[in-house]
């Protein structure tokens, strides 16, 4: 298999064009996001077209002005200032603008690789946009695009035999199912690349999982892969193996019991914070995904016995809360409700009650 150079010269002389290939993307990308935001599909197409002709490459468009403005849309998403239609609707219209881009089959192949989405996760257009980089650095790609059970992503590398699978996640809440993906893969002889936001911005979280390797964007991705495909993973090995304190059954409990936690905490908190009986019916049921999400998240700090996951999941919560107009002090009752039934269970507790202290003194 064929790589091309990778010497710190080389290393460097990428960096600084891509970053010379995002300054001029900038425009484009910008709008492009006024497209995206007034749904203009036509208009988000001649803008990529008008890109390309600019003199911009292919692979510029994909990551510098169609990934610039996704990631816009992500942020806009996050602060409550686009509902989740729109940010389907944006994304759906960024999914059609990379079908658009000419990706030309390549000459010589580097080798063969699988991209796909971890189970659950449906952010697929990162794991596309890396598969489409892939494509123009001339590997021959399988994209199996969101949501990909892992036993069907194990019965396709047993038939195609890739040199590598780049697995993609979002969201903590995946690592569990990113962990079991993770090593369901290595079991059949193929390293696994991990990406996205999930993995935490260093990467911690792909190492605790025993990923082979991991990268922080799809251009970072194609780059690793060009110096040099990870090694084959040795012996198969259990996810306790590398997770010891999941013995304690403590993330077990906490994620089957979350239906039953979650209605706990909704009995009580209207006791406990009375403001809430006079919410409206949107208002309650917003609450009510709010506290599945914070019981979601406290199951994956569990798992991979990292607080912060939980306590910056719960800063980003406040913040949304206050943007609807739901005070944000309704978070402290909750927790108090869940430390109650949790009682025997000590990270638990620790986890609860850091994130109750994180939380913003007005709160």
């Amino acid at each position: 298999m064929s790589t091309s150079p990778d010497t710190p010269a080389h290393r460097i002389g990428a960096r600084a064009q891509a970053s010379e290939d995002a300054a001029r993307a900038w425009p484009w990308a910008e709008k492009l996001w006024s497209a995206l935001r007034s749904w203009d599909e036509y208009g988000a197409l001649d803008v990529v077209e008008s890109a390309l002709d600019s003199g911009l490459d292919v692979e510029s468009v994909l990551l510098d002005v169609i990934g610039a403005a996704q990631h816009h849309v992500g942020i806009e998403w996050a602060a409550d200032r686009m509902s989740v239609a729109d940010e389907h609707t944006a994304t759906a219209i960024n999914e059609r603008a990379v079908a658009a881009l000419p990706i030309p089959r390549p000459e010589n192949e580097r080798g063969r690789i699988v991209v796909a989405c971890v189970d659950q996760e449906w952010h697929g257009l990162p794991a596309r946009l890396l598969a489409e980089t892939l494509k123009l650095r001339g590997w021959r790609v399988d994209y199996l695009g969101a949501q990909v059970p892992t036993g069907h992503l194990v019965g396709r590398l047993h038939r195609s035999r890739p040199d590598v699978v780049c697995l993609s996640s979002s969201l903590p809440t995946r690592l569990p199912v990113a962990h079991g993906a993770i090593t369901a893969c290595q079991a059949t002889g193929v390293p696994v690349m991990v990406g996205g936001a999930a993995f935490g911005h260093d990467g911690r979280y792909a190492r605790s999982l025993g990923a082979d390797g991991w990268a922080p964007q799809a251009r970072a991705a194609a780059d690793q892969l060009a110096a040099g495909i990870p090694a084959r993973p040795a012996a198969p090995r259990l996810t306790v193996h590398d997770l010891p304190h999941l013995e304690d059954q403590e993330y077990t409990y906490v994620s089957f019991s979350a239906s039953r936690l979650l209605a706990y905490v909704l009995d009580g908190l209207e006791e406990r914070f009375p403001a809430m009986r006079e919410y409206s019916v949107h208002q309650r049921d917003r609450t009510e995904e709010d506290l599945a999400q914070i019981i979601d998240f406290l199951a994956a700090a569990l798992y991979m016995d990292e607080p912060d996951i939980f306590s910056g999941f719960l800063l980003w919560t406040a913040e949304i809360l206050e943007a609807r107009h739901v005070p944000a002090r309704s978070l402290a009752p909750a927790l108090d409700l869940l430390a109650e039934d949790l009682r025997d269970f000590p990270r638990a507790l620790v986890m609860l009650d850091a994130g109750k202290r994180n939380l913003p003194s007005a709160i």
